[in-house]
């Protein structure tokens, strides 16, 4: 009994780490501040950007989440001495990508729902980075598994919540890139080569980033755009774990993610 419940972190540090987050998102809409715009005026461009009270809040969430998993991971007998920062990309990116959604859900019962569903998630990605430490974990595949799944359920809430926001471009672009780079590059070490694939992932950013860019004027609602986005990033992180670990041959390898780009952009055009 005792090895079994190695494999998970405590739940009381699990509960503190959860409350604070969600009090850190709670204070939010208590606390009322001034609006600042930080401004940057150029030749032919001007830049103008809103900071408020919830923008800070949710950096430092997502701070919050990063020390927090840390303190969560060097509990873990298999940790040793091996570096944990794999295991907090994720957490860190969760906590930040919640953020996104509560800053524009209205007050009431649709906030407390939203609220409740990012506690859920967040429990599930603590718990998951910590089982996934060991590959002899009895659960390490479903970690594995669920991890995925969050990974690209994430990005298309971060995608789906900035279009809605009405984020401007130069916005957009470096943000889905930078999330998408992080996204595919922890994907891609999840895959038991213990192997940082930095080409690959800088690369899907890239492809990411373009794909946005070039479809931000299109009269697309938020969950057209999510879906137009994901599908490229669920598709070649696919690719790549064919091609690197896998060591399908290229023309094998594409079939898979075509038909996956497909079936995303298909859906984006029929929730028109």
């Amino acid at each position: 009994m005792q090895e079994n419940r190695s494999y998970l972190p405590s739940a009381d540090r699990v509960g503190v780490l959860i409350a604070s987050i969600l009090l850190t998102y709670a204070l939010t809409r208590i606390v009322q501040s001034p609006h600042f715009t930080l401004t940057v005026t150029l030749p032919g461009f001007y830049f103008a950007y809103p900071l408020t009270l919830g923008t800070a809040m949710t950096v430092f969430a997502a701070a919050l989440a990063a020390t927090g998993m840390d303190w969560l991971t060097r509990d873990h007998p298999s940790l040793g001495k091996k570096p944990n920062i794999e295991h907090l990309l994720l957490p860190t990116l969760t906590t930040f990508v919640i953020g996104g959604p509560l800053g524009i859900l209205p007050d009431g019962a649709l906030w407390w729902l939203g609220l409740t569903f990012g506690a859920l998630l967040l429990v599930g990605v603590f718990l998951a980075e910590y089982i996934t430490i060991d590959a002899s974990a009895p659960s390490y595949a479903l970690a594995r598994a669920g991890l995925t799944a969050l990974a690209f359920a994430l990005f298309l809430i971060l995608v789906t919540a900035l279009r809605f926001s009405g984020a401007r471009m130069f916005l957009l672009v470096p943000v889905l890139f930078m999330a998408a780079a992080l996204i595919s590059l922890r994907i891609l070490h999840l895959d038991g080569n213990d192997r940082w694939d930095f080409p690959w992932a800088l690369g899907i950013g890239l492809v990411c980033a373009q794909i946005a860019a070039g479809l931000h004027y299109w009269p697309l609602i938020p969950i057209q755009f999510g879906l137009a986005v994901t599908g490229p990033l669920y598709a070649l992180s696919m690719l790549s774990s064919s091609l690197n670990t896998e060591n399908i041959p290229l023309r094998r390898a594409v079939v898979g993610p075509l038909i996956v780009i497909g079936l995303a952009w298909a859906a984006a055009i029929f929730l028109h």
